[in-house]
């Protein structure tokens, strides 16, 4: 018997709040009569949005308390951007389902230039990602990258004052929120491969929970949920924490699975690349054969010496 009710844990930005009410719908659609619930959450992250996500251990803030209300059974399940979820679970939880991908992309957005390459030296790109900030300097090593944090709107309203000459963000998100055009530039794979899970929604529960594993199991994309999984598996083989400069990107090609994956110096100055091909049937085992490339190409020395530049800017600072 499916459980004729449900609360979703969400955070309180109004992109957390739309794809809340996405999955919303689509259960809706699914189960009519049933009754969605929402457990608004304001996370730590959002509470300090001038802080780097580096000082505050990572973007695991951004789903810590959502987490924890599942525990604790204030909510059945939490929606995630799966680029913003850790490679590790707490052991009680699990991700048993992603929604179809939007576009996995990022996009450039200025009100000044039509791309990052018309950019004149010295001019300055926001970013909350490290990842974004090593590929940005590694196509144009002389401008200057500073961190901008804050939801959508706050970012391109900080653009619009002045603040960067040029912000970069994931299109999935202005998509949703119906800002598309504000992008001057979608980057390809070759240009800006994404972070692991970018544009994907993902739905965590507890894994003691049959009932409502079984109640969101019809939302599940098997072709988006087997990109995740060599995603992630990449990632956590390499042992970085998703705000870390790590990306990767799995996707069809002739029948085949390609996942890509590189690892970058903060500076740019280094992109270490590596990909492969596999059935998809084993997405996990072509995530790990990509993260064991990239560790033999020296990816180990650089997140190592990323983790240290970071430790000893947070000293600096304290």
């Amino acid at each position: 018997m499916i459980k004729p009710s449900i609360t979703i844990a969400t955070r309180e930005s109004q992109l957390a709040l739309w794809q809340a009410n996405w999955v919303k719908t689509c259960l809706e659609k699914i189960y009519p009569g049933i009754a969605v619930n929402f457990l608004g959450i304001t996370t730590k992250a959002d509470r300090m949005p001038y802080i780097s996500l580096a000082e505050m251990g990572g973007k695991g803030l951004f789903v810590k308390e959502l987490e924890e209300a599942l525990l604790d059974g204030r909510a059945d399940i939490a929606v995630h951007c799966v680029k913003d979820m850790p490679v590790d679970l707490p052991p009680d939880l699990h991700l048993p389902v992603v929604l179809v991908s939007d576009d996995p992309w990022d996009v450039f957005i200025s009100n000044h230039y039509p791309n990052l390459a018309a950019m004149p030296a010295g001019a300055v790109v926001g970013t909350s990602s490290l990842r974004r900030q090593s590929l940005t300097l590694n196509a144009r090593p002389d401008l200057v990258t500073r961190g901008l944090r804050g939801n959508v709107n706050t970012r391109l309203a900080r653009l619009d004052a002045g603040e960067y000459d040029a912000i970069i963000l994931a299109a999935a998100g202005l998509n949703r929120l119906g800002l598309a055009a504000r992008a001057r530039q979608v980057f390809n794979k070759n240009e800006f491969l994404p972070a692991p899970g970018q544009g994907v929604l993902g739905l965590e529960c507890r894994i003691n929970d049959p009932d409502t594993c079984q109640l969101i199991a019809p939302l599940q994309d098997v072709s988006t949920f087997i990109r995740v999984s060599a995603e992630r598996a990449m990632c956590k083989r390499l042992g970085g924490g998703c705000y870390v400069p790590i990306a990767s990107f799995a996707e069809t090609e002739a029948g085949v699975l390609v996942l890509r994956g590189l690892v970058a110096s903060l500076d740019g100055a280094t992109v270490l690349r590596a990909e492969t091909r596999g059935a998809h049937a084993n997405p996990e085992i072509l995530g790990i054969n990509v993260a064991e490339e990239l560790l033999a190409l020296g990816a180990k020395e650089i997140l190592q010496n990323v983790a240290k530049q970071l430790a000893d800017e947070n000293d600096h600072k304290k």
